[in-house]
């Protein structure tokens, strides 16, 4: 009975830990955003990212890519960004997953600043090509979507920027996955 009941805590705790960080994305997405006026779809710089990187690396792959791609996804949706929340749902689960991947690999659990740089880096082009992708297949031309990508890479790096200093800030504070 014990072992059943430690398992049920676990899975309560995970379902738990995973809906906040999803509630955490979308409010940094929702309330702390910009819309740029740089391209036709106008762009948008939001926080969102730096908490997708933050709870990859806090939290490992599986809460990371969740996180990312239903965070974001229902934003896409409520804010009127309909067509965009499939499109969304994959592109930001694959870079949450593959920070979490790469910050979890060989044991390190997110501990280690240059490989959590790295793999934020690293995640950059999976957002490019999956919004280049989503605009082509939206706007039906394959030029359109360049003009995204400025404002794209701008929200990586301040997601980058501010996931980084506050994860190894939070890492020394001990809050991390059971």
């Amino acid at each position: 009975m014990q072992k059943a009941q430690g398992y049920s805590n676990t899975r309560t705790y995970d379902l738990v830990l995973t809906a906040i960080l999803i509630a955490l994305v979308f409010v940094a997405t929702v309330f702390l955003n910009i819309k740029l006026p740089i391209t036709a779809n106008g762009g948008l710089i939001h926080l969102g990212t730096a908490m997708l990187f933050l709870a990859s690396i806090l939290f490992g792959p599986k809460k990371g890519a969740i996180a990312g791609a239903v965070g974001m996804a229902i934003f896409d949706l409520m804010a009127g960004w309909v067509l965009w929340a499939p499109f969304t749902l994959v592109t930001r689960g694959l870079q949450g997953y593959l920070v979490g991947k790469l910050a979890w690999s060989k044991g390190r659990q997110g501990n280690s600043f240059a490989v959590n740089l790295l793999a934020t880096l690293l995640s950059v082009p999976i957002m490019l090509i999956g919004y280049y992708l989503c605009e082509w297949i939206l706007y039906g031309n394959p030029i359109t979507p360049f003009a995204s990508i400025p404002g794209n890479l701008v929200q990586n790096a301040v997601g980058i920027a501010i996931s980084l200093p506050l994860s190894a800030i939070l890492k020394k504070m001990n809050i991390t996955a059971r």
